[in-house]
């Protein structure tokens, strides 16, 4: 389960991200989440996902 709060999400999605995923569809397949739903909070806090990166910057 991923946090609410948009700055521990933050933190939680780039992690995994840069240890166990090699894209956001894989976390989000593989951990059942909503990617809209992440992309989305994400933006409001004023950040974005870099497919290239494969992080949020």
């Amino acid at each position: 389960m991923l946090p609410n709060d948009p700055i521990m999400l933050l933190s939680a999605v780039n992690m995994k991200l840069r240890d166990c995923y090699a894209s956001l569809d894989a976390l989000c397949d593989d951990m059942d989440a909503d990617k809209a739903q992440i992309i989305a909070k994400l933006a409001e806090a004023g950040y974005d996902y870099s497919e290239e990166r494969n992080q949020f910057i």
